[in-house]
């Protein structure tokens, strides 16, 4: 009699939950959002490119000035590469990109990449500081809100928050920043007034003038989720638990609370950094923002180009890093709509 042998079947690699198949939806997942900020990245760059030929008038002669001998000017503009025909700009344009070339400056002639690197610390060091002080106010203020009117208590402290947080957050930035240097700088002359050399000191009041306007905004949106989710079932069961009112708010509700919060802190995020072009201009900051006024100003459009590149790059890896971390906190939910 022959025996046959029973072969095993294969086993999936599967976690609770049916983790095997969540691993098929985090490559679908991470696919689908490189694929996005590809093309994201590629519209970046042309839309770069197509506006800044669509600006009326030569901008070489505009930049070297009406007097400049029309000699120089096309020996220029052979330089740069625009007597070439449209499609060949472009396509040099995308080699020197692939190359870490963002061309050269019309106005000093150097390198607009060396131009960016010596100005990128200042604005990014300014946004990402805003940044952490507006979510140091925001999501402590916004808790303490939500706990102190749940449930319809302190209806006029409800009132006044929200009426508040909306008129703060509606402000503009650079309004915000001329206030504060008039009251704090030139009044009461606590802090520079403008520049960067005065170490600590120069970063407060432009951080304030980023910061105050999202704070609000954020506090906002962490107070209404916060609420939400101190009405659900297993806060009731904690509650039901006697477990101390601090655990309750701070391991189990604001966490739940965090998904909204985290979207538009990202979105703050991308909008401090761009904001930072109105704000340096206020306060002198060496930074992109008064880096390409100015060039906006001299008519010194490749830095203008390489300047508008470089803050969309920042807005799209911002938003692509808040995707991630959203999947990372929620994969089911954030993974499976992917």
């Amino acid at each position: 009699m022959t025996v046959t042998p029973v072969v095993p079947a294969p086993r999936t690699t599967r976690g609770p939950g049916g983790s095997g198949r969540l691993g098929g939806r985090w490559t679908r997942f991470a696919l689908r959002r490189g694929g996005r900020l590809l093309v994201s990245l590629f519209v970046l760059v042309t839309a770069a490119f197509v506006m800044i030929h669509l600006v009326p008038g030569d901008p070489v002669r505009a930049a070297l000035g009406m007097t400049a001998p029309t000699e120089v000017v096309e020996a220029r503009r052979q330089a740069l590469g625009l007597d070439d025909p449209l499609l060949t700009q472009y396509l040099d344009y995308l080699g020197g990109l692939f190359r870490g070339d963002l061309g050269e400056s019309i106005q000093t002639q150097l390198p607009v990449g060396e131009t960016i690197g010596r100005r990128l610390g200042a604005t990014v060091s300014l946004g990402l500081i805003a940044f952490a002080l507006a979510l140091l106010i925001a999501v402590p203020l916004g808790v303490a809100v939500a706990v102190a009117t749940r449930r319809g208590r302190r209806q006029r402290t409800s009132l006044g928050f929200a009426s508040s947080s909306v008129v703060i957050g509606s402000i503009p930035d650079f309004l915000v920043g001329v206030v504060l240097v008039a009251v704090f700088a030139v009044g009461l002359g606590w802090f520079p007034v403008a520049g960067r050399e005065d170490g600590a000191a120069s970063y407060v009041l432009p951080v304030l003038a980023l910061a105050i306007g999202p704070a609000a905004m954020l506090a906002r949106i962490v107070r209404v989720e916060m609420v939400s989710v101190l009405e659900s079932d297993y806060i009731r069961t904690a509650r039901a638990k006697r477990l101390p009112a601090r655990r309750i708010h701070l391991v189990h509700a604001l966490p739940n609370a965090v998904t909204a919060t985290l979207t538009l802190g990202g979105m703050l995020l991308a909008s401090m950094v761009a904001g930072t072009v109105l704000v340096e201009n206020v306060f002198a900051w060496p930074g992109l923002g008064s880096t390409i006024v100015s060039s906006i100003v001299t008519k010194d459009y490749p830095v203008v180009q390489g300047t508008v590149l470089v803050y969309g790059v920042i807005v799209l890896v911002v938003n692509t890093l808040v995707d991630v971390a959203l999947a990372l906190l929620d994969p089911r939910s954030t993974v499976g709509e992917a």
